[in-house]
Parts: structure tokens; C-alpha cells; sequence
């Protein structure tokens, strides 16, 4: 592509870059192994899904919570953007690149169903909340509440805002298998004090799959004068809901999970009116104090990658946001049904479906957590991640299924599973 026809596609897409369109990758691109399991019934639509995808042939990734990698068409579109943004350089980088992250990050907030100048685009959940907790104006003997199965990159950041600030944090232990919603509020209710300046809670328990009542918990919060950040890193695209109606102050996500974007992709949401009240990560000069932007100054980075997740957008809406979800519920389901009344084995999860939703822990009574993961992937081929978090009451491996996975593979964890808790 030469330069004169790449700057008329720029003003043709109106993003500045070429956005190619989604159709299905070809089906030739589908070569392992795997493939050739048996497509159970019903099941139809979601194995043409399954050959937008490259997968491994010599392992079954039920791991998808880290990263979903990218369908053909999204990971093609990113290329493309690689190679257009090299190839006008410092020109792209001077001229629409900025226009062009504002243009995304609006077409993100639709999709929250936030107002656009309320989110910006981050590299992940991380850098996210973390330029939360650590923006806040704390001062010494302010409280702040989280859980101990909040993710461990949160629990450092307030820890260390502890040590600087002289912050005090209170840490209160979910149940695996709550009774109700009100089990959860009280919870978190019966450790906040009036000194109390934020609670953090996670929309889905990443290492449980547990999805909290967060508007309930923020109402309750609120009615206290505490502000609610969400950790919302696995719920982004994977469940559906819109930000406002959570009723939350702050929240963060990443993309290169269930939107399945390049990997270094993430959100930060502000309810309006909150940005002055937070230090940037890095200084941005001569912008409006409320101006979320100020929040997103990064320096130079891939800009190729925002670019992609126009492509990742429009994947999931093909696929369909209820469709996706009710699939990874199903696929949930459909291995820890068969397993909850199995001897020695032990479901970290909530039985009731609203309560979860891809994500679930397993673990086998008297196997260490990465004994099991070992063992499930040298002996059966299964990837998984180890889970032990002996204090939070959560051992064992974390499954994550994504849309190409067959209930075929499901049938291969369940077999192994079932052996292992029998002692074979």
C-alpha cells in the first residue's frame, strides 16, 4: 500500500486507519488436531465460531481468563494496523493519532454505557485502579476496605499507600457460597467506619469466577459517604451491563480478556465529576482539572493496538453480546454439573448461575493446587492455572473456557478430574 491510497482510507474509515471488516478467517486456518472433536448438538454455530481461531494442537486451553487470544479477523485487522501506522510514522503519531484514541475510547463508553467523556483507554486493569489508589489524597488514618480475594496487584498498590500514607486497610473474606446478596452487603457494611474514604470490590472474583451484587454494594456504601472502585476485569464483554447503572465512582477493566483485543488494552471509567479528585500516574499540564483525559497520559505507546479494538468491537457484536454470554454460562455449567456431587472434589463456585458465569475453581481434596494443574496438563493435555490462596479459602484451579471450546473438551477435565478424586 502506498502512501496516497493509505491517506485515502484514512478519510474513507474516518479513524484515521484503515478498519478492515470482520468476516470469518478461512476455514483452512483451522489445523490442529483438536478441531476434529465432536461437535455436540446445539452446538452448530459456536463450532463456525471456533474455526475463526488458532489453537494449539497438543493442549486444551482452559485458561482463557488471562488472555483471550484474538479471533483471525481481529488479529488480522491488528497487522494491518501495525503495518499502516509504520508505514506513515512520526506523520500518524503527530497528526490523527490522538483524534483517533478519542474516537475508540467514545465508541468503548457506548458500549459501557457511559457518557464518553467519563472513560479513557488504559493499558489494563492494573495501571487502572492502581492510578486510582494511588491518586486518592489520602491522608493519615483513612481507612480503606477490600477483600482477600481481590486481586494481588490491588492489594500491593494499598499496601503500599499504607506504608506512605499512613492508610489503614481492613480486609474482610468472601464466602465461596453465599446465601444471598444481603450475606455479601452486610459484609462489606460491617467493616466500613466513618473514616473509611474508599472500598474496592471486584464485579467478578477473578480466582473464583463469583460475581458480586455491586450496585447493591455501592448503594450501601454510598448511603455511608464511601466511594466504590470496581475491579471489573473479567465482567468487561463477558457479561452484560451498563457502567451507570452499577452505580460504582471508579472503574477499571482490561480488554485483552473477554473482548479478546492485542494484549495492552484496558479501561478507566470516572463518574463525572470525580477526575479532579485524583492524581494522574503521570503529570499531564494545562488541562482542566475534571477533563478525564488528564488521567491518560501515557507518553508513547503501541498505538496500533487502540486502533484494534474497533475490530475486537465489532467481533463481539457479531457474535453477539447475549449469545457470548449465555454460551460461557452454559459452558460453566455444563463441567460443574457433572462434578458437584463427586466425592473429594470441591467446587470454590456458586452453584447458582447468576452468580457465575465462565469462570470456576475446582479443586481435589488432599492435592495441592499446583499438583493439580500439573497433573491435569502432563496427564491429560489440559491447561489450567493454580490457584492457593489457603487464607482466602480458595485452592485449586481456576477454569476459564471461551467461545471455541467444545463441550468435548469439557468431557476430557471431567474424566480427569473424576480420576483424580478417586485416587487414580
Amino acid at each position: 500500500m502506498n502512501k496516497r491510497s493509505f491517506l485515502k482510507r484514512l478519510a474513507a474509515a474516518g479513524l484515521g486507519a484503515a478498519l478492515p471488516g470482520i468476516g470469518h478467517a478461512n476455514d483452512s486456518l483451522l489445523t490442529n488436531e483438536l478441531a476434529a472433536a465432536p461437535i455436540h448438538p446445539g452446538d452448530d454455530a459456536w463450532a463456525r465460531i471456533r474455526k475463526d481461531y488458532l489453537l494449539p494442537s497438543n493442549f486444551i486451553n482452559l485458561e482463557n481468563g488471562y488472555y483471550n487470544i484474538q479471533p483471525q479477523p481481529v488479529l488480522n485487522g491488528f497487522i494491518e494496523h501495525v503495518k499502516e501506522v509504520n508505514l506513515l510514522g512520526a506523520y500518524y503519531m503527530r497528526t490523527v493519532q490522538e483524534d483517533n484514541k478519542k474516537k475508540v475510547a467514545a465508541r468503548l463508553a457506548t458500549l459501557a454505557g457511559c457518557n464518553a467523556d467519563e472513560l479513557v483507554i488504559t493499558r489494563n486493569t492494573t495501571e487502572s485502579l492502581d492510578m486510582i489508589i494511588g491518586g486518592i489524597h489520602w491522608k493519615e488514618g483513612d481507612e480503606a476496605v477490600m477483600a482477600l480475594q481481590d486481586y494481588g496487584a490491588m492489594l500491593e498498590m494499598f499496601a503500599q499507600v499504607a506504608k506512605r500514607y499512613g492508610v489503614v486497610n481492613r480486609k474482610v473474606s468472601l464466602p465461596n457460597h453465599p446465601v444471598n446478596d444481603e450475606e455479601i452487603v452486610q459484609l462489606y457494611a460491617s467493616a466500613l467506619t466513618p473514616k473509611t474514604r474508599l472500598l474496592m470490590i471486584s464485579h467478578m472474583v477473578n480466582i473464583t469466577g463469583q460475581i458480586l451484587p455491586v450496585q447493591k454494594i455501592c448503594d450501601m456504601a454510598h448511603s455511608k459517604g464511601v466511594e466504590v472502585m470496581v475491579d471489573g476485569a473479567h465482567a468487561f464483554a463477558h457479561i452484560q451491563y451498563r457502567l451507570p447503572d452499577l452505580h460504582c465512582d471508579y472503574y477499571g477493566a482490561s480488554l485483552h480478556k473477554w473482548l479478546s483485543t492485542p494484549l495492552g488494552a484496558g479501561i478507566l471509567y470516572v463518574k463525572k465529576g470525580k477526575a479532579e479528585n485524583i492524581w494522574p500516574l503521570l503529570a499531564e499540564g494545562g488541562t482542566d482539572l475534571n477533563d478525564i483525559v488528564r488521567l491518560n497520559h501515557t507518553g508513547t505507546h503501541p498505538v496500533h493496538t487502540d486502533l484494534a479494538i474497533n475490530n475486537a468491537i465489532d467481533y463481539y457484536q457479531q457474535v453477539g453480546p447475549a449469545a457470548k454470554e449465555e454460551r460461557l454460562r452454559y459452558l460453566q455449567n455444563y463441567w460443574t454439573s457433572k462434578l458437584r456431587d463427586t466425592p473429594g472434589i470441591l467446587l470454590n463456585t456458586p452453584a447458582d448461575p447468576q452468580r457465575s458465569c465462565a469462570i470456576a475453581n475446582v479443586g481435589v481434596k488432599g492435592m495441592p493446587p499446583a499438583q493439580l494443574a500439573a497433573d491435569l496438563m502432563n496427564r491429560y493435555h489440559v491447561y489450567t492455572v493454580a490457584i492457593d490462596y489457603p487464607e482466602a479459602k480458595v485452592q485449586g484451579c481456576r477454569i476459564t473456557p471461551n467461545v471455541f471450546t467444545t463441550t468435548a473438551e469439557l468431557d476430557v477435565l471431567v474424566k480427569a478430574l473424576q480420576t483424580m478424586a478417586a485416587g487414580k
